[in-house]
């Protein structure tokens, strides 16, 4: 049975959804939209992380690579838009609303699968359960 939009179905009961799939890819500011990220440094919530090594502007799809460098072995991870609190243009740097644990655990940027709508899921399902509570990231701490 499919389920309206903004909701589904959890152990037989049913759940308001605030955060989805396309949500988490969507740039909190609109005009972020359209800034060329690639280079600015990336601050976690408990310090730096590393460097944006590209960036995606597509309606829906907007995310980060992040190349975390010697910090966790080179790692690249992708962020999706969503989790981006504050860019300031004139320092080069951009905030996200996670912790560097958050994002040393998160799944690896598999650069063959950036566009797969599944990967995608899966990257994005991760964050969004993920995410701290609060005015910008839905209802409550569920974690949905």
């Amino acid at each position: 049975m499919m389920q309206p939009y903004g909701e589904y179905t959890q152990r037989n009961s049913r759940m308001d959804r605030s955060i989805s799939a396309i949500d988490i890819y969507t740039y909190p500011e609109q005009s972020w939209s359209s800034l060329d990220l690639s280079g600015f440094s990336v601050e976690a919530t408990d310090g730096g992380i590393g460097s944006v090594d590209e960036s995606t502007h597509e309606m829906g799809t907007g995310s980060i690579v992040v190349d975390t460098g010697p910090w966790i072995f080179g790692k690249k991870v992708m962020l999706p838009a969503g989790v981006i609190s504050r860019i300031d243009e004139n320092d080069h740097r951009i905030w996200v609303n996670l912790t560097k644990d958050q994002i040393q655990n998160a799944p690896e940027f598999n650069e063959t699968r950036h566009n797969d709508p599944v990967y995608r899921d899966e990257v994005g399902s991760y964050y969004g359960s993920n995410r701290p509570a609060g005015p910008d990231y839905g209802r409550d701490d569920r974690g949905f």
